[in-house]
C-alpha cells in the first residue's frame, strides 16, 4: 500500500520528468576556423511531462549539463554571446524532430573555458496513444555570427519518455537513466557540416568539397592617413570574404562599423571608398575592389560608414595564397584621402589553381591589380567569430575625407562607442 502510495505521489498526470543522457559527440567549427574537428561527450538533462494525452501540446526542455566541446584557446567570448539551437527525436508511438533552441544567455567565457549553454526549449504536439521517447540529437552553437555544429558520432539512448493516453486517463513513465534508454537508439553517424560565416581548416574549392564562400577573419588594421588637411592616424576593423565564381573570386571586403558621427550634413553621392587588396603567398599583387558613393545625405550626428567594397580575384599562381588590407582610398568631392596600413595581417587564405591572364582582380571601375587561390581561411574557430572589439574601434580614412567637405571640421573619436552593426 505504501509503494502504491509513493507510486501515485510521483506520478501525477502531467507532472515533470527529467533524465540525464551522456553520447559521444564531434563538434565542426565554422569552415573559416582554421581548427580541427573536436571529439567529446554531450551530457543532456531532458525534462518532458511522464504523462499527457493525445492532442496536448506539451514543453520539453534540454539542459546542458555538458557541451561537447571547448571555447578554443583564441579570444575570451564576452556574456550574452552564444545561442544553441538543436534536434530533439520523438519515437515510438509517433516519429518526429522537435526544434529546439535557447537563449543567447552566457556568462563571460575565458579562452578554454567550458562552453555554458544555455536551456533548450522546445514544444510537441502528441497525435497518438502510446509511449514516446526522447533522444537529444545534433546541435549548433553560434557564436555571434556563426556556427559550430556538432553531433552524435555513435546510437544515443532515448533520455525520457512520455505516457501518451487517447483520453483522460493517466499514465506513468519513468526518465531514462544514463544509458539504458527504454527507445530504439538512434543512430546518427558522423555528422557533416555546411560552413557558414567565420574561420575553419584548409578547404580547397577545386578538391570536390563544393564549397563556394569562404569568409575571412576579422583583422584589426591600424592606419595612417594622409589627408589635404593634415595627417590622422585611425584603427579599423576590417574582414575579407570570397566567393567562388568559374574560376574566379568575387570578394567582398567589410568594415565592421563605425565609430564616429557626423558633425555637419554630407550631401548624397559625395563619398567613394576604394582599397588595393594585397596578395601575398603563392600569389603577388594586388586586386582593386570599391564601394558605391554614399546613397543618401548623411545628417550630422549620424554615424559614419565605409560600405562593402566589392571587386573581382583572379587567382594567378597555384598554391595557397593570402589576402590583406591594404591601401584605402577615399574620394570626396574632387578630394582625395590615402590611408595606408602599418601593420599587416591577413584575412583570407585562399588554395587556389592559376587561371589563364590570371592575378589581374577588377572592380567596376576596371582598376587592376593581382589575384591568387580559392580555398581557406585562417584565424577563428568556435570563438573566432567577430568579437566585439569596441575599445579598438575608431573611425579611418573616412573621417578624414570627409572632414575637406566640412571646411577642415574636426572629428571626434569615440572609441567607448559599440560598434554599428
Amino acid at each position: 500500500m505504501l509503494g502504491g502510495a509513493g507510486a501515485l505521489l510521483g506520478v501525477t498526470a502531467g507532472s515533470a520528468q527529467a533524465a540525464e543522457v551522456s553520447y559521444a559527440t564531434r563538434c565542426v567549427p565554422p569552415a573559416a576556423a582554421g581548427l580541427p574537428p573536436v571529439d567529446g561527450t554531450t551530457k543532456a538533462e531532458i525534462t518532458a511531462p511522464a504523462t499527457a494525452k493525445v492532442g496536448d501540446e506539451v514543453e520539453v526542455v534540454w539542459k546542458f549539463v555538458q557541451a561537447a566541446s571547448k571555447n578554443p584557446d583564441l579570444i575570451d567570448l564576452p556574456a550574452n554571446s552564444v545561442q544553441p539551437s538543436g534536434t530533439l527525436k520523438a519515437a515510438g508511438a509517433q516519429t518526429t524532430a522537435v526544434a529546439m533552441e535557447g537563449p543567447r544567455e552566457n556568462p563571460a567565457i575565458p579562452k578554454g573555458g567550458d562552453m555554458v549553454l544555455s536551456d533548450m526549449k522546445g514544444k510537441l504536439k502528441l497525435t497518438a496513444p502510446g509511449q514516446v521517447t526522447l533522444t537529444p540529437d545534433a546541435y549548433d552553437v553560434n557564436v555571434m555570427t556563426t556556427d559550430t555544429k556538432c553531433a552524435p558520432t555513435a546510437a544515443v539512448q532515448s533520455a525520457a519518455t512520455i505516457n501518451v493516453t487517447a483520453g483522460d486517463g493517466t499514465s506513468t513513465t519513468s526518465p531514462t537513466p544514463t544509458g539504458t534508454g527504454t527507445g530504439s537508439p538512434t543512430p546518427t553517424g558522423t555528422p557533416t557540416t555546411t560552413p557558414t560565416s567565420t574561420p575553419s581548416a584548409t578547404e580547397s574549392g577545386d578538391d570536390g568539397t563544393g564549397q563556394t564562400d569562404f569568409t575571412g577573419k576579422e583583422v584589426q588594421v591600424p592606419y595612417a592617413c594622409k589627408t589635404p588637411i593634415g595627417n590622422k592616424n585611425a584603427t579599423s576593423p576590417v574582414q575579407i570574404n570570397a566567393k567562388k565564381n568559374g574560376g574566379s573570386y568575387d570578394l567582398t571586403v567589410r568594415f565592421k562599423g563605425s565609430v564616429m558621427d557626423s558633425p555637419a550634413p554630407i550631401p548624397k553621392d559625395s563619398v567613394k571608398p576604394s582599397m588595393e587588396v594585397v596578395l601575398g603567398g603563392a600569389d603577388k599583387g594586388t586586386v582593386h575592389v570599391e564601394g558605391p558613393t554614399n546613397a543618401e545625405d548623411i545628417k550630422a550626428g549620424d554615424p559614419m560608414t565605409i560600405p562593402d567594397l566589392k571587386g573581382t580575384y583572379k587567382p594567378g599562381a597555384s598554391g595557397e595564397s593570402t589576402l590583406s588590407p591594404g591601401v584605402l582610398t577615399v574620394k570626396a568631392l574632387g578630394t582625395t584621402t590615402t590611408c595606408t596600413p602599418t601593420k599587416s595581417e591577413v584575412s583570407l587564405t585562399l588554395d587556389t589553381a592559376e587561371q589563364a591572364s590570371g592575378a589581374s582582380g577588377g572592380g567596376s571601375a576596371g582598376s587592376s591589380g593581382s589575384g591568387g587561390t580559392s580555398g581557406t581561411t585562417s584565424g577563428g574557430g568556435l570563438a573566432e567569430t567577430g568579437a566585439e572589439s569596441d575599445g579598438a574601434l575608431k573611425a579611418l580614412g573616412l573621417v578624414a575625407g570627409t572632414a575637406v567637405l566640412l571646411g577642415g571640421a574636426v572629428f571626434t573619436f569615440m572609441p567607448g562607442r559599440r560598434r554599428l552593426r
